[in-house]
């Protein structure tokens, strides 16, 4: 071990143990800002540890993110303390979280993980908290006056999937969740298909925690079998489970589909089955657990929010956790959570700035969004303001402002561009019936 690299783990060390909390319930990140500017408490949540999508690096991240502004002294003076809580993917965990940012006094709840909307949205909003860069996973984020979503949450993600795959595949198989929030994903494919005169997708929901998918995947090969068909799953953390099951279905009944992942990544028509999924579900760290190069996601076209993790528009974010978060394997810069948490601490960062008070409120930082407080991301979104006129306005989504997703494929182990630069989903989510 190198001197440099023994030094940032001692300092690593060192602010862990002074008592940087882990993600077993909630807790507060301390610092050692002074000076006589208040300072900022904020919550961060995620579920740990479930037998559902669990996303421990968003909490982490935003701790990484306090230990990177207090050691140059906060922001805009103030000492930023982080909470984190265990949202545990249930309803019960989701309403606790927010009782504890109440109780707490936090002036906003950033870069978190809930698919319990109703159970947190609620409790904020009676106490005017608001909830900034939230994952997008829940309908209430994106209907709340007190949210501020910084991507297009999974509707923009399958919508702009079904534009994605609208070219390539001549039929297509979703496997989503089977439920409430997942019944809406067949409509938002289907609007992204239509746009190519795409007849729709096959719809096979299917139990969120299931420790297998034999039925499901069948169901999918079948519903996608000939020349070009594609099968997309939406499964969260349990996307893997379902293409292991797919993969493994009898040889004899593939009818030549080359481990049903096979494509050239191009987007050329053939005679396999190709597999295919929106970031979140499928992402860097997933293909890396699974075989790299090897991996049953080779080919698979993949539509996220943001640039690919090797853009050079992440190297800010890539330099704090190496500094700041140097041996926590939570924080995967390549994970969306992580990705998430960064920009939602980057719309932090700058209304504290540009707000320059020595005290502030949560209904201050709410006020100077609402009034077109202008957000530079430096690249990884398009500039992000929630003033009225910059809202989308779809029909169960006004609250998007930033519609804009990329589309990736999986070449050689890595998801890369296979389009450069954003497309715009907008007028699809405004189809969406």
């Amino acid at each position: 071990m190198t001197g440099r690299r023994l030094t940032s783990l001692l300092a690593y060390v060192t602010a862990t143990a002074a008592g940087a909390s882990l993600l077993t319930g909630c807790g507060a990140l301390p610092g050692a800002v002074g000076g006589s500017r208040e300072p900022l408490t904020v919550m961060t949540w995620a579920p740990d540890r479930t037998k559902a999508t669990n996303m421990p690096g968003m909490p982490a991240m935003a701790q990484a993110f306090a230990r990177w502004v207090n050691s140059s002294g906060g922001i805009d003076g103030h000492e930023l303390r982080v909470l984190t809580c265990n949202e545990r993917n249930t309803s019960e965990g989701a309403a606790d979280c927010a009782r504890q940012a109440i109780d707490q006094k936090a002036v906003a709840v950033v870069g978190s993980y809930s698919q319990h909307g109703r159970d947190f949205m609620n409790a904020l909003e009676a106490a005017g908290i608001p909830y900034v860069g939230g994952y997008g996973v829940t309908d209430d984020e994106f209907t709340s006056p007190l949210s501020y979503p910084v991507n297009g949450g999974q509707a923009s993600l399958v919508a702009g999937h079904g534009m994605q795959l609208a070219g390539v595949c001549d039929k297509v198989a979703l496997v989503r969740p089977d439920t409430v929030d997942g019944d809406r994903l067949p409509s938002l494919l289907d609007s992204g298909l239509r746009r190519a005169k795409h007849g729709g997708a096959l719809d096979i929901p299917a139990a969120e925690d299931a420790a297998e998918y034999t039925r499901q995947a069948g169901r999918a090969r079948s519903g996608a079998k000939g020349a070009g068909g594609c099968v997309t799953a939406v499964l969260g953390e349990r996307t893997q489970t379902f293409f292991d099951s797919f993969r493994r279905l009898p040889e004899e009944k593939r009818r030549g589909g080359s481990r049903q992942g096979g494509t050239d990544g191009q987007g050329g028509k053939g005679g396999h089955v190709r597999i295919s999924s929106v970031l979140g579900s499928v992402d860097q760290p997933v293909i890396d657990r699974t075989g790299g190069t090897h991996s049953p996601f080779e080919g698979a076209f993949v539509t996220g929010w943001y640039p690919e993790a090797n853009d050079k528009s992440w190297a800010p974010m890539r330099k704090v956790i190496q500094e700041h978060a140097f041996v926590d394997n939570r924080v995967d810069p390549a994970d969306t959570g992580v990705q998430t948490t960064w920009i939602a601490y980057t719309v932090l960062k700058q209304v504290v700035e540009a707000l320059d008070r020595d005290r502030i409120t949560a209904t201050e930082i709410a006020h100077a969004l609402d009034r077109g407080e202008r957000i530079d991301t430096g690249g990884l979104t398009p500039a992000l303001r929630w003033k009225y006129a910059d809202l989308l306005g779809a029909s169960g989504f006004p609250r998007i402002v930033n519609h804009q997703v990329t589309f990736q494929v999986v070449r050689q182990g890595q998801l890369v561009a296979q389009k450069p630069g954003f497309v715009d989903v907008g007028e699809t989510l405004l189809s969406v019936t």
